[in-house]
């Protein structure tokens, strides 16, 4: 029998010991020691010749020694992996006779000397023999369920492993093969003064299975025994522990090494990240096909895109009310995202289309099916469910894809829960029945506080826009996060954490790390890819002039490991003239353009071609010869002609292989590097470029924070034409100003005063409003009536007894755009302006028109005929229609539209009656008010009371809240134009 101690867990099927007994492979304790003190002295005694026991070069699986802060001695070790940081060379190294990874710089690596690699390392590799990881398979198609060989330990299993061996008070092991240098053993260990099996408990609890005695070449046959004692009987599968029912699936392996020209991936070997699975997919379009798909698969264990909705891992009645709906089969991004979600498996999936809830919601109501699946969960009310949302409008759109999938499926009662800040919103939730709740983050906590038992049920928990989220409400989400995985119970496995979004964010890799096992990590844009990646990306300014000079200096080679870089230019006199100077400086290159010999054989094999440590390929080329090479293994991309944003990342895809597989390694351990030559030439397409490095928090240099600007400044230019922005005005604020169509500056031509009489723009004072048109809580349309004569009274009356003689009813024939006409709506006649003519369909005699009803303010379409002629004398009074706006209140919890549920209240409070108003500032046809109350006049006296104040309605409601900086925030955000406008912004 064989003791262990200083254990290093991976799983069951991996896990580091140190052994003492007597035996081939025990070596006594104290040759250690001694050799532990030899290396110590005569390591410690050689710094001054270190150059003599310095390696000539490093690189990955060579033994050497180096020095243990840790452990403070010198230890063999063997070499992981080489990573560039800031200005040198670091290495991970595995101590072979302590079994730690430790980090160290290559300046510091010592070679091991012969004398001290004569024992075998301490360390030593075990697996448990003949016991095999299970999974729980799901047939959603035969409604059954069933326990399966896996390829994989699952976190379950291990988790449970490891909890094993803390537990036990002494552990032993029986030797019973050795193969590929790892021990396979019986393991046993002593629970609470009882001897137990580990091998044997991982198969009664349903996380293994043994599988069949073969024949084992590497066996030590003085240390194997015939194990009669141990039950190798099939597992049952007819019944299953519900507990158990969510372990993932992991997918058939399917490798491919090969480039396939016609193909449609590329698949590597598969990669770890402290033990997590993660697959990263990336999708792009090809330059020369924008049809064309390609995707590379960052794992073995590939998901195959379902091309048909029959294939699909749904159940059948989603399936047939899918096909009903027209929705012929998932999209690229769902057919990697529903597999995985629908065997439970934790999922991050960016993609273009992130905020489309078809990539979570078809395989969730899947899963919600088994019923059985839940019944070991406390029988108390709570969601199975919970959907996180970035604001109420996306939650109002989730709850109604439920509610229209959910007629298929069995009963779940779906809940949108948006809350304000009243207490008494959030106590009189009743959560009955409910096994899906679609809410906000904030709205979610003041639930919690009256609700402590939310997270009780909980099993799967969505994020939708992940990225919105984080941006928003981090703080929330994440006490969210922590409360879902405090209340996890360990007697339950069912927990599942998806995230969804169209851009990766810093906070996902937390998400990551702290909250879920084993995710699988779908990306389909290469440039959110190359974040998560990871990817270096530097910004060199120079001029024009100045390029070549500063390329030789990037080239300049001072390292010790593969450098594989590709200079790509934006035309052929720029290869050929980098090619030449790379020549006259020796470094040898290759070059490809189209007007170049294309010898794709030899620029590939040289490629290609396995190199030793520090040798160097560079290749320039043009973009038009991506597609031909179809690399992805370079380290360093540099950008000598400014990119557009679609060939941007296409160049980035030609480092792929090179990704780092753990968004929490700093940049500067990762070995793909991107270098973009800013100079006064370059053009920034559309920002893109620009907006890409800042989302990449790459640092921007000087020239291109002043660049940005001007551009910013152009793009505002050339929206002068366009109305005022709706949030700017509304709010004082523009989240999105980069991509809001809408002017955020003033224009002389538009923005003088309209609609408002001179008089009360010349003297301050309270005005009588008439609210006729709601746009929102905060944003009317309405009329400035005057006290002493309502001009618009009169004529209104006096068109209303034109029209009601039916010869004056004249249809127009030629209508023209911005012409003003009579509509009859009901038994009322408005003077309205065409503001749009659509195109006449073939089946209809008529056409219809956008109108504006140019005294209330609201628009419609209405078909041509229907359009009278209005006399002149009734288009002689000016359009009495203003556009009002309640100032310094706004949404909680950061939305920027208002909820239906404070509009209604509004419109329904404030619609066709007079209120007093201060007008505050005036700009075009907007007038900001502040205060605006209604007033009632008590009969028989000569004095009104307010009845409310419009603004204080609001925050009643608990779905508004102060805005104080608002008018502040609407004059320096107009006024950041270097003109001063400040005479068109009135305070009246």
């Amino acid at each position: 029998m064989l003791q262990e101690r200083d254990r290093t867990i991976e799983d069951p099927g991996c896990f580091w010991v140190t052994m003492k007994g007597c035996g081939p492979y025990i070596i006594d304790e104290v040759e250690y020691t001694n050799l532990n003190a030899e290396m110590n002295q005569f390591y410690d005694k050689s710094y001054k010749d270190v150059d003599e026991v310095k390696p000539l070069m490093v690189e990955e699986g060579q033994i050497c020694v180096v020095f243990s802060e840790e452990l403070k001695c010198w230890c063999r070790a063997v070499i992981k992996s080489i990573m560039y940081y800031m200005d040198h060379y670091q290495t991970e190294c595995f101590l072979v006779d302590y079994a730690k990874n430790i980090f160290v710089k290559t300046k510091d690596i010592r070679v091991a000397l012969e004398a001290f690699m004569q024992i075998p390392y301490r360390a030593k590799k075990c697996r448990l023999y003949r016991t095999k990881p299970v999974t729980l398979h799901i047939d959603f198609c035969e409604n059954t369920a069933k326990i399966v060989p896996a390829k994989r330990w699952d976190s379950a299993a291990t988790q449970y492993f490891q909890n094993l061996l803390k537990a036990a008070t002494q552990i032993k092991a029986k030797l019973c093969a050795v193969e590929d240098n790892t021990f396979d053993v019986f393991l046993y260990g002593t629970i609470k003064d009882e001897k137990v099996c580990i091998n044997d408990d991982l198969v009664s609890k349903n996380f293994a299975c043994f599988e069949e005695t073969k024949e084992n070449t590497g066996s030590s046959a003085d240390y194997q025994e015939n194990l009669t004692s141990l039950s190798v009987e099939s597992l049952p599968v007819k019944t299953v522990n519900p507990a158990l029912a969510f372990r993932p699936v992991l997918f058939q392996e399917k490798v491919s090494t090969d480039l396939e020209t016609g193909g449609n991936c590329i698949c590597q070997k598969q990669l770890y990240v402290q033990c997590i699975i993660i697959a990263c997919v990336i999708w792009f379009q090809n330059s020369q096909n924008l049809g064309e798909e390609r995707n590379f698969v960052f794992l073995s264990n590939k998901i195959e895109p379902s091309s048909v909705l029959e294939t699909a891992p749904l159940f059948d009645n989603l399936k047939k009310e899918l096909t009903q709906k027209k929705h012929l089969g998932p999209n690229f991004a769902e057919s990697y995202c529903w597999p995985p979600i629908a065997q439970g498996c934790d999922v991050v999936a960016i993609s273009d289309h992130g905020n489309d809830p078809f990539l979570y919601i078809p395989p969730i109501l899947t899963l919600l099916q088994l019923g059985s699946c839940y019944k070991a969960l406390p029988n108390i009310s709570g969601p199975l469910a919970l959907i996180l949302c970035p604001g109420w409008k996306k939650a109002q759109l989730v709850f109604e894809l439920l509610q229209t999938y959910e007629r298929c499926c069995r009963q779940l009662h779906p809940m949108l829960i948006i809350l304000g800040q009243k207490r008494e919103a959030a106590l009189s939730v009743k959560i009955r029945e409910c096994e899906v709740i679609v809410t906000t983050p904030y709205s979610l906590l003041r639930l919690f506080e009256h609700h402590s038992l939310l997270f009780c049920r909980l099993c799967h928990l969505v994020l939708d826009e992940v990225e919105v989220l984080f941006s928003d409400a981090a703080e929330q989400v994440f006490t969210i996060l922590d409360c879902y995985k405090k209340d996890i119970s360990e007697d339950y496995s069912v927990h599942q954490i998806i995230a969804v979004g169209a851009r990766w964010n810093k906070h996902i890799a937390r998400l990551i790390k702290e909250f879920m096992n084993g995710p699988y990590i779908v990306i389909t844009t290469i440039e959110e890819a190359s974040i998560y990646g990871n990817v270096q990306q530097v910004v060199r300014s120079c001029m024009n002039s100045e390029r070549i000079s500063v390329l030789l200096k990037i080239l300049d080679f001072t390292h010790n490991n593969l450098q594989k870089v590709l200079i790509f230019t934006n035309t052929v006199n720029e290869a050929e003239m980098i090619h030449k100077a790379l020549k006259n400086n020796s470094i040898f290159s290759l070059k490809l353009h189209k007007e170049s010999e294309f010898n794709f054989k030899y620029i590939i094999e040289q490629w290609t071609k396995k190199s030793n440590s520090g040798t160097h390929v560079v290749l320039v080329l043009t973009d038009d010869c991506m597609q031909y090479l179809r690399i992805t293994d370079a380290t360093c991309v540099i950008h000598f002609g400014f990119p557009s944003p679609r060939i941007f990342g296409q160049r980035l895809r030609s480092m792929s292989d090179n990704f780092c597989n753990d968004s929490s390694v700093d940049q500067e351990y990762t070995k793909a590097r991107s270098v973009i030559l800013l100079t006064e030439n370059s053009e920034c397409h559309e920002l893109g470029i620009l907006h890409y490095l800042q989302h990449a928090e790459a640092e921007i240099p000087p020239e291109l924070h002043d660049f940005t600007a001007k551009m910013l400044e152009a793009e505002e230019d050339q929206k002068f034409s366009r109305p005022l922005c709706a949030y700017l005005k509304t709010f004082g604020i523009c989240k999105n100003r980069t991509v809001c169509p809408d002017r955020h500056q003033i224009n002389l031509q538009i923005d003088v005063p309209q609609n408002i009489p001179d008089k009360i723009k010349q003297t301050p004072g309270y005005v009588t409003i008439l609210p006729l048109h709601i746009v929102n809580a905060t944003n009317y349309f309405g009329r400035i009536v005057d006290k002493q004569e309502d001009q618009y009274t009169n004529l209104a009356e006096e068109i209303n007894e034109y029209f009601k003689k039916p010869g004056n009813k004249i249809s127009v024939k030629n209508v023209e755009k911005l012409a003003f006409y009579g509509l009859c709506e009901k038994t009322l006649f408005h003077r309205v302006q065409v503001v749009e003519i659509f195109p006449k369909e073939e089946e209809n005699l008529f056409f219809n028109v956008k109108i504006k009803y140019i005294d209330e303010g609201r628009t419609s379409q209405v078909q041509s005929y229907h359009l009278l002629q209005l006399p002149a004398r009734f288009q002689c009074l000016p359009p009495q229609a203003v556009e009002f706006i309640v100032c310094k209140v706004k949404p909680i919890d950061n939305e920027i539209e208002w909820n239906p549920k404070v509009t209604s209240y509004i419109c329904h409070k404030i619609k066709g009656k007079l209120h007093e108003a201060k007008i505050v500032h005036t700009l075009g046809n907007t007038a900001w008010v502040d205060p605006m109350v209604r007033l009632t006049r008590l009969s028989g006296f000569k004095m009104s009371v307010n009845e409310y104040n419009v603004r204080s309605e609001i925050l009643s409601t608990g779905l508004g809240t102060d805005n104080p900086e608002h008018i502040t925030q609407l004059q320096l955000c107009i006024h950041s134009k270097v003109l001063d406008h400040t005479k068109n912004l009135k305070p009246l």
